[in-house]
């Protein structure tokens, strides 16, 4: 996955409010959580820094990890479905934007019922689709 934290850290000193996910059960949607580059951090499942306190928050713009991707715009994860999951029941008008590796294009995903495509993706190299 794309270390985007000086993006992250960049957004937040141009006002937007940056949240992270936060696994909160195995067979539920993730919670995001507000960050801001003085937030307390904690690990949290897979060893992953998550905030360490505050209430979840509502984004209207998802930032969703892909490790492959098709031309489609459905993405491959890590297999939990934690993002299908999330998206799943996330406003409508929430934004999915899909980032990965240059190297994360395929053909197909083969794609199951319960996925959901990106409304937009952008790779490592710049290439937006």
């Amino acid at each position: 996955e794309l270390d985007l934290r000086d993006w992250m850290a960049a957004c937040h000193a141009r006002g937007a409010t940056v949240a992270l996910p936060v696994v909160v059960g195995h067979d539920r949607p993730v919670e995001f959580h507000r960050w801001t580059p003085e937030t307390v951090m904690r690990r949290g499942v897979w060893n992953i820094p998550v905030p360490q306190d505050g209430a979840a928050i509502v984004p209207g713009i998802v930032i969703v990890p892909l490790l492959g991707v098709d031309g489609n715009r459905y993405r491959l994860g890590n297999g939990g479905g934690y993002y299908d999951r999330t998206l799943a029941i996330m406003p409508e008008g929430t934004t999915a934007i899909g980032v990965g590796h240059a190297f994360s294009r395929m053909t197909t995903i083969f794609p199951l019922p319960w996925d959901i495509p990106m409304d937009t993706v952008v790779l490592g190299d710049g290439t937006v689709f």
